[in-house]
């Protein structure tokens, strides 16, 4: 499977200054060659060489790879583009939206990231630098660091292209690692079931509960300090708040990713597969009074799923998605719907056979047993071929 591995570069000024020159000219280019495409239809990468792969060396300054590497950008983008209008995420057909989608040209902003091959772009992993093209030459002894389990990726699995883009004023490499995945637990000994939450991040039909509560308090605490120095509106304020954007961010996926590591260590080391609630379009249909839709929106579950989901696949963990309906109502001991069952948001009470249980945790075990059913209907059958 492929990983992304960012590591942070640590320039000097000069060399800061070379890699602003550097995006700047190669998003010039790239904005140029999209208006080209966008008048003339040529979307196509070789249809995009054909026509500008000359004007763009010439105007821009660009050498030949860096040249063919953007052109390849802008056609990305555009395919990009018309698979979102394909799928309906621009608008239906006849909207306005989807009209002006397909009439405006895709713009690239002065500092947006820059894709580099093994021609533009070598890795010294003892020095622990990189050699760069630039506008202004050949940049070598770019120093970088990572943490040891990134620096070991990139110098086992490194494959393909990297892309440099700067966040914030720092300077960072995306590079892509091919990553062996464990062959996949066929024979799981049962699911576990992840219901995730706003006031329990995630909760797990073994009784593991991970609680929100420092995160939900350190993200009103965040909101009501941006609030404070919005109002404040000067030039020192907005200074600190250009400072601080993204540590929330940055806090619920450290929190995100702890939270699913431990969820598929443990379902590899007892042999379980995970069951996960489908949430798509949850956002739409749920509806919360004014004070919460802010709570409701910074829930990060997707993320939550996608790090169990590529975790799961590297360690070989099966893991099935389930439909949640009815999952917080149903008893999980002996199958009775009711909605008075949920006696309260912490507890589910049944009616019908008196078990009480914390209404998460016996909401994670009706996915656990959707789980197995879903794997088990989904397996191919083993017996043999009926005689005629």
């Amino acid at each position: 499977m492929k990983v992304t591995v960012r590591v942070k570069l640590v320039p000097s000024p000069e060399q800061a200054r070379a890699l602003a020159a550097t995006l700047d000219a190669c998003n010039r280019a790239a904005d140029h060659a999209s208006r080209v495409a966008q008048t003339t239809g040529a979307r196509h990468k070789y249809a995009l060489q054909e026509a500008l792969y000359h004007e763009v060396k010439a105007d821009f300054g660009l050498s030949a790879q860096p040249a063919v590497r953007v052109l390849g950008k802008v056609a990305d983008a555009y395919t990009t583009r018309e698979a979102n209008l394909k799928n309906g995420n621009l608008g239906r057909k006849g909207s306005q939206r989807r009209a002006r989608a397909q009439a405006r040209a895709i713009t690239f902003r002065r500092d947006a990231a820059q894709p580099f091959d093994a021609r533009c772009l070598s890795w010294q992993m003892d020095a622990r630098t990189g050699s760069i093209w630039t506008t202004r030459g050949r940049m070598k002894n770019l120093p970088f660091v990572g943490s040891p389990e990134q620096l070991k990726l990139l110098a086992t699995c490194r494959q393909g292209e990297s892309d440099l883009l700067c966040q914030d004023g720092q300077w960072f490499l995306s590079a892509t690692c091919q990553v062996p995945e464990q062959p996949l637990n066929t024979e799981p000994e049962g699911f576990v079931g992840v219901d995730p939450g706003i006031v329990e991040i995630a909760t797990t039909s073994e009784g593991d509960r991970y609680a929100g509560r420092g995160l939900n308090r350190y993200r009103r605490r965040q909101n009501r300090l941006r609030a404070k120095l919005q109002k404040k509106g000067t030039k020192s304020a907005k200074r600190v708040l250009k400072r601080r954007r993204r540590r929330q961010a940055r806090r619920a996926r450290d929190v995100n990713h702890r939270i699913s590591k431990h969820i598929v260590e443990r379902a590899e080391r007892t042999g379980h597969g995970i069951a996960l609630e489908d949430l798509r379009g949850i956002r739409g249909r749920v509806r919360q009074a004014k004070q919460q839709r802010s709570v409701l929106h910074a829930w990060s579950f997707a993320q939550l799923r996608d790090f169990i989901v590529y975790k799961a696949r590297r360690a070989g963990v099966a893991v099935v998605v389930v439909d949640p309906a009815y999952s917080s109502q149903t008893c999980s001991a002996c199958g009775h719907t009711d909605r008075g069952n949920r006696a309260s948001r912490a507890w589910f009470v049944c009616r019908g056979c008196g078990v009480v249980l914390h209404a998460d945790v016996h909401a994670s075990r009706n996915l656990a047993r959707r789980g197995r059913a879903a794997w088990n209907a989904g397996r191919r059958s083993t017996a043999p071929a009926p005689s005629t």
